[in-house]
């Protein structure tokens, strides 16, 4: 009895077949993380009675987006910050709930990258667009709310959420920038825990 070589291409075809999906779902996953607005880090201290906050955000902002910049649209961040009872309903108030605004912009004559924080125009000037980025990331010694407002036998965290703001950009680009997945850049809400 003389014994038939299997053939394995149907084998092969049906795992190549049920690979592609996997390979999609992770060049997808990478993508997305490749673009996008990131909390990376969050403390908090106790100095006097007053609750003050460092974060660290990461924004890599879309090809869409740097293009924009830059040619001279700044891009504006919306940073929320909350300071929420541990295991809140979503009705209950927050002890704290601020939204700060940010922005980038390039400056084409001084080739220089601007970082301020709105309502004001001053800001910090930069020779290079990453390390800008990199500095519009950093919140730095904000005050969030004092001890003694706190219930001492409560448990709180920070609530923190970073967005690109499409309200701010030219009006010509924002029929743009609402259709365009690219354009909407969230972080998403992240909790951490207030600590002395």
């Amino acid at each position: 009895m003389t014994r038939q070589p299997a053939d394995h291409s149907g084998r092969l075809f049906l795992a190549a077949l049920l690979l592609v999906p996997v390979l999609l779902l992770v060049s997808v996953e990478a993508g997305a993380a490749k673009d996008g607005l990131q909390v990376e880090q969050v403390e908090t201290r106790l100095v006097d009675d007053m609750f003050f906050m460092n974060a660290l955000l990461d924004y890599r902002f879309s090809a869409e987006a740097l293009e924009a910049l830059e040619n001279g649209v700044p891009l504006t961040i919306l940073v929320q910050i909350q300071v929420r009872r541990v295991g809140a309903w979503l009705w209950e108030d927050s002890r704290v709930d601020l939204q700060l605004r940010y922005a980038i912009r390039y400056k084409p004559l001084s080739e220089r990258y601007e970082v301020y924080r709105l309502p004001g125009t001053e800001g910090r000037s930069f020779v290079s667009r990453d390390a800008a980025i990199r500095a519009l990331g950093e919140i730095a010694d904000l005050s969030l709310i004092g001890a003694s407002s706190l219930d001492e036998d409560t448990h709180y965290e920070v609530h923190i959420r970073a967005s690109l703001d499409i309200e701010e950009l030219p009006l010509p680009l924002r029929p743009m920038a609402y259709l365009k997945p690219s354009w909407k850049l969230s972080s998403g809400w992240s909790k951490w825990p207030l600590t002395p």
